[in-house]
């Protein structure tokens, strides 16, 4: 493979329309972690396309009071980059923040990055073999495009009647509006879902009415966190062996779960039982109890973490209203049980567009078909990571990669080594496209499909963000994350359509 070491140019730099080997969509920590396997492989020639003004994905929007992840820190990050600097078990917003940047500035990517660049549409040439990006500072050919957009990127706000009308504050959680004081305000929280249950017990001091709207009450079990000393960084700084051990030994804690995700969901009646005795801790109130009891299966839906939650729920100031809402009348908010209450404030916890993510709007492949109308029936792809009718796209968590009980990172990096593997197969074989087969796709969505039939998320009991409007779960990967690590761990070009280099093409058709 050739290498090259320079940085490609800027977009819309007056020198005609710029060409990249390789586009990539978003800087949270795919596109992060697909920079650095580009350059690990002597591909230099790339960029990265952001439309805010500063890496991170979804750990740069949501700045939440409590914003903090559920998988533990030395499992939630990248292998290749181990940080022994970690404060707790479970990190926080700002913590995981500074570690993607530290990642940007230790591998080199940052001069590659694009800035306020927000793709706007992205379409296959088929008569140049190559993909025509159009962004908000110009416009820029690639070989290659990778989505790294992710599915929690995009916010989801109900069509609530009236909302327009509402007089005060409304905001979703994932984009806080930090320069309101919500100091004695009466607020309104819409969702029960992994950020509310972060950011309602941080604000619950501060208000003073709290309206917390539930549709559907979560399991949350404790959150065993708390700061890892500085005995323990220190030894991490000096023995990578350690941290690689720390980090084994919560991946095998986190993928003894699967079974009962996957297979038996009896398994999981243990925690079942302690999920309902942190309930019982923390509320004494019958009523209040047999509110926040989920009537479905744990694991059907995302299970949670907290200990403050059932607290903060508690408190003279906070309602809980088992209801979702149905409207807002001028300064009034109404639940679909009759409640009203007169609030300053709206927040949506409402979680965000996974099962029809936004950027299937921008992408058109060949025949002018556009990836939301290739989903139109429910997302569908190869491995989690390719599409017919989409040649040289590459998806990173994709339909059907998604995690329940463990890190993304390690899906992204398995889904990383499928794709290096396809650019380096397309250099070894001078491959001008690769393009998923149709019944190669076909065959593996039956295979899913039969794999998800037994799993909790379809026997659990509830509806949830896993499943589309069909009722199918298109997000969560049906087994095992070392399963999935196995079959992206080589591309397999006979599950491929592909051509040739436009000039063995054409020496092909001289001979």
């Amino acid at each position: 493979m050739t290498e090259t070491a320079e940085v490609p140019a800027a977009i819309g730099d007056g020198g005609g329309t710029p060409h990249v080997r390789v586009a990539v969509i978003g800087t949270g920590f795919g596109g992060i972690g697909a920079a650095v396997r580009l350059k690990g492989v002597g591909i230099h020639d790339f960029v990265l396309l952001e439309r805010a003004d500063a890496i991170g994905g979804t750990w740069r929007d949501n700045t939440y009071p409590g914003c903090a992840c559920d998988v533990p820190s030395h499992l939630y990050s990248f292998s290749f980059a181990p940080n022994p600097r970690w404060p707790r078990s479970f990190s926080a917003q700002p913590d995981i923040r500074r570690y993607l940047e530290d990642v940007v500035d230790r591998f080199g990517v940052r001069p590659h990055v694009r800035f306020h660049t927000e793709v706007l549409d992205a379409t296959w040439v088929e008569s140049e073999r190559h993909w025509h990006l159009r962004t908000t500072t110009g416009e820029l050919t690639a070989t290659v495009l990778i989505s790294a957009a992710g599915p929690l990127s995009d916010p989801q706000v109900p069509a609530v009647p009236g909302l327009a009308g509402f007089s005060g504050e409304v905001w979703h959680s994932s984009r806080w509006n930090h320069d309101y004081d919500l100091t004695g305000k009466r607020v309104a929280v819409i969702g029960t879902g992994a950020s509310a249950i972060q950011f309602v017990p941080r604000i619950q001091p501060r208000v003073g009415e709290l309206t917390v709207f539930q549709r559907t009450a979560p399991w949350i079990l404790p959150r065993a966190d708390r700061p890892i000393t500085r005995t323990e960084r220190a030894v991490f700084s000096r023995s990578a062996l350690a941290q690689k051990a720390a980090r084994a030994g919560v991946y095998l804690v986190r993928e003894a779960e699967v079974p009962g995700f996957i297979l038996t969901p009896a398994i999981l009646r243990a925690a079942e039982v302690a999920g309902k005795a942190h309930i019982r801790r923390a509320i004494a109130d019958p009523a209040l109890r047999a509110a926040v009891t989920p009537n479905f299966r744990l694991g059907c839906k995302r299970v949670l973490l907290s200990n403050d939650w059932y607290p903060a729920l508690t408190q003279p100031n906070v309602s809980l209203v088992n209801a979702g809402l149905t409207a807002v009348q001028g300064d009034t908010v109404v639940g679909s049980d009759g409640t009203r209450r007169d609030v300053d404030a709206i927040i949506f916890g409402t979680g965000f567009h996974v099962t029809d993510m936004p950027i299937a709007q921008r992408i058109t492949g060949r025949g002018g078909v556009r990836l939301a109308d290739r989903w139109a029936d429910g997302m569908e792809a190869l491995r989690g990571t390719t599409v017919h009718g989409y040649p040289n796209f590459f998806l990173l968590i994709g339909p059907n990669s998604g995690l329940s009980h463990s890190s993304m990172v390690f899906i992204i990096e398995s889904q990383l080594n499928y794709v290096i593997d396809a650019l380096v197969t397309m250099d070894r074989h001078q491959l001008g496209t690769v393009e998923a087969r149709h019944d190669a796709q076909q065959r593996w969505n039956a295979l899913l499909d039969r794999r998800m039939k037994r799993t909790i998320w379809v026997n659990g009991g509830c509806h949830s963000w896993y499943q589309d409007a069909n009722g199918r779960v298109t997000t969560q990967w049906p087994s095992s994350t070392w399963r999935f690590r196995l079959v992206t761990r080589k591309f397999d070009v006979g599950e491929y359509r592909l051509t040739a280099t436009p000039a063995l093409a054409v020496a092909a058709r001289r001979e």
